[in-house]
């Protein structure tokens, strides 16, 4: 009789912690700071006459990395390295810059930095450090002749090994980015850097992003237009993507002015294919909030970085909780750099 009911409380027991368990996993991710992703440390360097800056991504025992470029036009740095079909070794940092090709001097600066740390890939000759980069097209708004160079890019990676500054708004590479250029400049709107992070048990999941469309940029829970063209007087809205229909001739749409650029930090435990596939995935946010999107004018790139204490995770589960937190990134990132016509019109050349 007695082992009747110990056998009994032990199924009611067990009945419980499934209920329980069940309800965790029924509650959802739970938002988190972006400071709470073990193993990645972000730095910021900015030019505020140029109107242009550096947001370094600082990997403290490297991160396997996988990239998806969707956009026409990027300014990329070392993103081959990122192939699965070569050397699987993590890297030491994400750089992400303004000033289109010119900016990816940046990158000169971040290794110095790391080197003069000791920090890379010991070839047995000297420490390599492994720094991949993109960039935004900025260069049409504060001074074109001010880009982000060796030294700028310096100072954002001594930034990030000293401590963990993950700013949203117009800072580090987001000094510099606007959306809704269709009609140029003088109709466009101030955009910036975002970020955002979730955590479902162990799992953590994070997204920075650069937003700097050509298209308009919308919230993906609800709709709402956050940015982008405005009418000649700016007192209204217009339709980039109406407007694109427009044209019955080829344009250049400011051709290669425009890119998004991100990345995807988490914990869960990924090889450099499985990474790339969450990057691409996480694409979809692209296409939820910015319409028009992907298209030669922009050089649209997502990263996406494992590292800290790694646990295992679904590619398919994490694939799609990155497009929701790039998403919620996006809209961070405009919603942090709201700016009165005044002071953001004196800046557009």
């Amino acid at each position: 009789m007695r082992l009747r009911k110990i056998f009994k409380c032990a199924l009611l027991s067990c009945g419980l912690l499934s209920l329980l368990a069940c309800g965790a996993a029924a509650a959802g991710p739970k938002e988190i700071p972006f400071t709470a992703l073990e193993g990645v440390q972000v730095g910021n360097a900015q030019n505020d006459a140029g109107k242009t800056g550096v947001t370094v991504l600082y990997f403290r025992d490297t991160a396997k990395t996988g990239v998806h470029i969707s956009g026409g036009g990027p300014a990329s740095r070392e993103t081959p390295v990122l192939d699965p079909t070569k050397e699987d070794i993590g890297i030491n940092a994400i750089v992400l810059g303004g000033g289109s090709a010119y900016g990816l001097a940046a990158a000169d600066g971040v290794m110095r930095c790391l080197e003069e740390h000791k920090i890379g890939f010991d070839t047995g000759f000297a420490l390599v450090p492994l720094v991949v980069q993109s960039d935004i097209f900025d260069l049409s708004y504060g001074s074109a002749s001010i880009r982000p160079d060796s030294e700028l890019g310096y100072q954002a990676c001594l930034a990030a090994l000293k401590g963990n500054n993950p700013v949203s708004g117009s800072v580090g590479a987001g000094t510099g980015a606007t959306v809704g250029k269709i009609c140029g400049m003088r109709q466009s709107m101030k955009a910036g850097i975002g970020y955002y992070a979730v955590q479902v048990g162990e799992l953590k999941v994070g997204a920075v992003v650069v937003v700097n469309a050509l298209g308009d940029i919308f919230s993906a829970k609800n709709g709402r237009k956050l940015a982008g063209l405005l009418n000649k007087e700016r007192t209204a809205f217009m339709d980039s993507a109406q407007e694109l229909y427009r044209l019955s001739a080829p344009k250049d749409l400011y051709s290669r002015t425009n890119t998004t650029i991100g990345a995807i930090v988490t914990n869960g435990k990924f090889d450099k294919a499985q990474l790339t596939r969450i990057a691409a995935q996480a694409t979809n946010a692209y296409a939820r909030c910015i319409n028009p999107v992907g298209t030669l004018a922009d050089g649209d790139t997502i990263y996406a970085s494992s590292c800290g204490k790694q646990v295992p995770a679904d590619v398919n589960m994490v694939g799609a909780l990155a497009a929701e937190v790039m998403a919620q990134a996006i809209e961070d990132a405009v919603m942090a750099s709201k700016m009165n016509d005044e002071e953001y019109l004196k800046y557009c050349l």
